[in-house]
């Protein structure tokens, strides 16, 4: 839903991609190859991509979680920022696009920091906590299936340290959220998840209308 941003003029968008982005071959290739597929509107916008690369590094975070991975675009860019010691646990469910992300990963020569979990993202989140690694993550990324969000959040909140950084896609779904009529399941568990955002005091906020926004929720 975040491939192109839809709430600043074309022109202004393509001018600041032309003076922000520091792109290279392995993002332009997986961009070029998710372009082809039915799906590619799922993917984030390299805008975006770059941002999300640059509160890696200015949180310094070194273990991060993503639930959502598709092709492997923002776990690319994610991975690419963390210290060559980092690791990125990436769920997916669909083998198609994981296997076209591992060989995004495998060229950009950073597979060795990301953690493939193939299957549900709740179960792999549980499992996580199951494990002890309660309050050890310094970020997550949630970017899939839209009702289960406010689950994802819950548990991330429990694996984050104090001060990790959650980024939560698609908070503008394309503008449907102001349509209170709309009441299909994306679009009230993204609005209801915002809402209640709003007057969580777990964390500070800031929504940026960024790809098809981004919600930022930093662990207090």
């Amino acid at each position: 839903m975040s491939s192109q941003n839809r709430f600043i003029a074309e022109d202004l968008y393509d001018y600041i991609l032309s003076v922000s982005v520091r792109d290279d071959r392995h993002l332009e290739r997986l961009r070029a190859v998710t372009r082809d597929l039915p799906d590619a509107g799922m993917q984030i916008s390299p805008d975006q991509g770059q941002f999300m690369g640059l509160l890696v590094r200015l949180i310094s975070a070194r273990k991060a979680i993503e639930i959502g991975v598709f092709t492997g675009y923002s776990a690319l860019c994610v991975a690419q920022a963390l210290p060559d010691d980092g690791r990125l646990v990436a769920c997916e469910l669909n083998d198609e696009y994981a296997e076209l992300a591992r060989h995004s990963w495998d060229e950009a020569g950073v597979a060795h920091k990301v953690d493939l979990r193939l299957g549900p993202a709740l179960r792999t989140l549980d499992g996580l906590l199951a494990a002890q690694e309660a309050r050890t993550f310094d970020m997550g990324f949630i970017d899939a299936d839209k009702e289960n969000y406010a689950g994802y959040y819950e548990r991330l909140l429990r694996l984050l340290r104090p001060g990790g950084l959650i980024m939560i896609d698609n908070a503008l779904w394309g503008g449907r959220l102001m349509d209170l009529d709309n009441v299909d399941a994306s679009t009230v568990s993204i609005r209801s998840l915002n809402e209640s955002l709003r007057d969580d005091q777990r964390v500070d906020i800031s929504l940026l209308p960024i790809g098809d926004g981004l919600m930022l929720a930093r662990k207090r």
